[in-house]
């Protein structure tokens, strides 16, 4: 709530833009979390954490990463925990989502201003429904964590016991749910170890697989869904439903394929893993790049083809209006159809016998291209300021820009320059693709002219 009386108010005095303040909902939020992390309070020893190191746990939260410099279970304690899972959760479902709850409890009435703003951040087309698409993404939200929660309580609280088991469904679901990557196992089976210890097993797979698909799918393709469920008319599913479902299985086909096919004879991931982990672990592993972070296999043993494979499939990212990151399955979507249209001569990029606007095409590749160019950029700068090989460093570039919190086991060893310049990247990430399209949107309504200059051609390709 405190954002959307300070858009009301900023924005009569200075002006301010809903994008903006977005942009400072967020890093407040994160220099609020690096604050409270600090606090001796915070950490299991009871010893105050390095602001760098607060910063950078704060950053991957509220980004919903996953990257850390620390391991999450054993590092810090119960309050810095669920000073964790909060951050998660406010970057999960967004700022003005958060701010849009506490209003409506209150009981008070959001403005047209407000709704410009939660429009913004929505990445909504219409101001119309607005404030019902939030409470409805508020309810399923809470209603979809609370069912993961108790499916993985049913395997934790058996194993860990009755509050330690409440407390981990919980933890885990929500940052599950919210692609984020987090997790408690280091407590139980060493630091920095993820879920490696159930590769084999269904239950956890399964509902962390389904977790992360539903939450990188997007609020809007939620709705869409529903509404041609409840007409029984699979017809009604809008061009953009039909995109993100399309593409999101395609990659997760792909990537099952890909992942089982080139870790099956390494010894260090599935050639000798039991036959539910042979299963389950290739599955896994293309879904959690869809920026949840989470891994059954060490990711630093996987092949070489696989790491490369896994950097894609970072880059890309979830879908629009989601909790994932990347650059979003709809741009690389247009931008694929483009490429075929190109180069099967037809003029416009048509998909489910629609035509894609051109200027989308556009936005698409400059959102792909910038993207492309500051993870090449935070690489090089990597490359000056560590010391590993070139794939770690991309690979862990990726991870930050696409919020999704894998790591080749580098995170811990970087520089204190390295973890200033990944978490700034996990905010880029976090907040840049909407940031570019809506500021493209206001460039070009500004920009519009009916003056056209000559047409003329330079040699392409």
């Amino acid at each position: 709530m405190v954002y959307i009386i300070a858009f009301s108010i900023l924005s009569k005095k200075i002006r301010i833009s809903p994008t903006q303040v977005i942009v400072l909902g967020f890093a407040t939020v994160i220099l609020i979390g690096a604050i409270l992390l600090s606090l001796p309070i915070s950490s299991s020893e009871g010893i105050r954490t390095s602001f760098v190191d607060t910063i950078f746990t704060a950053t991957s939260a509220v980004c919903v990463t996953g990257l850390v410099v620390v391991d999450t279970g054993t590092y810090w304690s119960t309050f810095g925990q669920v000073v964790i899972l909060v951050l998660i959760q406010i970057g999960g479902l967004g700022i003005m989502t958060m701010s849009t709850m506490f209003a409506l409890l209150m009981g008070r009435k959001i403005t047209l201003r407000e709704r410009l703003l939660i429009q913004e951040s929505l990445n909504q087309f219409d101001l119309e429904g607005l404030v019902r698409l939030t409470k409805n993404i508020l309810i399923a939200t809470f209603s979809i964590e609370g069912v993961g929660a108790i499916i993985y309580m049913t395997v934790f609280i058996p194993q860990f016991g009755l509050k330690q088991g409440i407390w981990m469904g919980i933890f885990h679901s929500v940052s599950s749910f919210c692609n984020a990557g987090f997790d408690l196992m280091g407590q139980f089976y060493g630091p920095f170890s993820s879920l490696t210890a159930y590769a084999a097993h269904p239950i956890i797979n399964l509902n962390a697989i389904l977790l992360i698909v539903i939450g990188g799918l997007g609020f809007a393709v939620w709705t869409d869904v529903y509404r041609a469920y409840r007409h029984k008319n699979i017809s009604r599913l809008s061009l953009h439903t039909k995109v993100v479902l399309t593409i999101t299985a395609g990659l997760i086909l792909l990537g099952v394929l890909f992942f089982y096919a080139s870790e099956l004879t390494n010894p260090n991931t599935l050639a000798e893993a039991p036959i539910g982990a042979k299963i389950l672990a290739p599955v896994f592993h293309a879904v959690t790049p869809r920026t949840a972070g989470f891994n059954t296999m060490d990711t630093g043993a996987l092949t070489m083809p696989s790491k490369l494979m896994t950097i894609i499939l970072m880059f890309i990212g979830g879908s629009p209006g989601s909790t994932a990151g990347g650059v979003k399955t709809t741009t690389a979507g247009i931008l694929l159809l483009t490429v075929l249209s190109v180069v099967t001569g037809r003029e416009d990029t048509e998909i489910y016998e629609k035509r894609i606007p051109k200027y989308l095409v556009y936005r698409a590749l400059a959102v792909m291209m910038i993207s492309f160019c500051l993870v090449m950029f935070v690489t090089m700068i990597l490359s000056i300021t560590e010391k590993a090989d070139f794939m770690t460093l991309l690979f862990e570039s990726t991870s930050a820009f696409g919020t999704v919190g894998l790591s080749l086991n580098f995170t811990t060893q970087l520089s204190t320059l390295g973890r200033i310049i990944l978490p700034i990247t996990m905010f880029a990430g976090r907040v840049g693709p909407l940031t570019l399209i809506i500021a493209f949107s206001q460039i070009a309504t500004k920009n519009r002219s009916n003056l056209k200059y000559p047409e003329d051609r330079i040699i392409v390709g």
